[in-house]
């Protein structure tokens, strides 16, 4: 089963790492450099295509907080899971994000194998 996975990251590392992490265990993956290019990604691709999505917290223009926000107005992706990616690791933020709608919490640096696993745990 092939799952597709938006990454929304500002660091290009970042994102370059998502990618080689999950590319090989067989993800298609999009990639956005913060939450409106997200937003713009997600809408250019079909809604029934998207199994999650991977979101950082702080990024310029808009955070993860925005985003998560602003996907879940979207009739389309209110049940699509949404981990979030990042070097924050406080209960306040956690519980912010649980509450914007987040699925899980995954802390920067991630080892690769337990991403692919908290991806195909969501989102299978």
């Amino acid at each position: 089963m092939t799952l597709t996975v938006l990454a929304v990251d500002d660091s290009r590392t970042m994102r370059d790492m998502i990618r080689m992490a999950l590319m090989p265990a067989g993800f298609t993956v999009h990639l956005a450099e913060d939450g409106i290019h997200g937003i713009e990604v997600l809408g250019g691709i079909n809604p029934d295509d998207i199994d999650a999505i991977i979101t950082d917290i702080n990024m310029p223009r808009m955070d993860g907080f925005g985003f998560i926000d602003a996907v879940r107005e979207q009739d389309d992706h209110r049940a699509t899971p949404i981990l979030v990616l990042t070097t924050e690791s406080s209960q306040e933020l956690k519980m912010r994000a649980r509450e914007a709608g987040a699925t899980g919490w995954i802390v920067k640096p991630f080892d690769p194998a337990k991403l692919v696993k908290a991806l195909q745990m969501v989102a299978g």
